[in-house]
């Protein structure tokens, strides 16, 4: 899959009161815990997602897994790449981390993604369309800050 052929979806941010190292653990932390409780792991058997399962090295690293994700590149403390496919899509989410001033850092959640044929097309209304994307990007930022702060 080439990454930056994908189409811009959206993107989401929030500032943190944390230093960016403390910003990037948190981000490791959360992205695992979220996507790796039982419910997210049966959606990503459900789908079809290639990778269902958290596997490879923590904190995360290229080749890392877990469910709907790959982790692809990593700068640490500023880049962190993933990508995923399933039946219905294929998608790309970059997190980027800058310091904003002293004991400051604002994260933001880039998410590229392609949802081929009909089926695709079905599925992008019924996550996209009724905000359920934005609200779980909405609630992984919120959840990186709180662990951060």
């Amino acid at each position: 899959m080439q990454i930056d052929s994908l189409p811009y979806l959206d993107e989401h941010a929030t500032v943190i009161a944390a230093e960016a190292d403390d910003v990037w653990r948190s981000l490791g932390d959360t992205l695992d815990r979220s996507f790796s409780r039982p419910g997210g792991a049966g959606y990503a058997r459900v789908v079809g997602c290639a990778d269902h399962t958290a596997s490879g090295p923590r904190p995360l690293a290229e080749g890392s897994t877990f469910p709907g994700f790959r982790v692809v590149a990593v700068v640490p403390g500023q880049e962190l790449v993933l990508e995923g496919r399933h039946r219905f899509s294929a998608y790309a989410r970059f997190f980027r981390l800058e310091p904003v001033s002293p004991g400051r850092s604002r994260l933001r959640a880039e998410t590229r993604a392609t949802f081929p044929g009909l089926k695709g097309g079905l599925y992008r209304r019924l996550v996209i369309a009724t905000g359920g994307h934005a609200m779980i990007m909405r609630r992984l930022l919120a959840a990186v800050r709180h662990r951060a702060e």
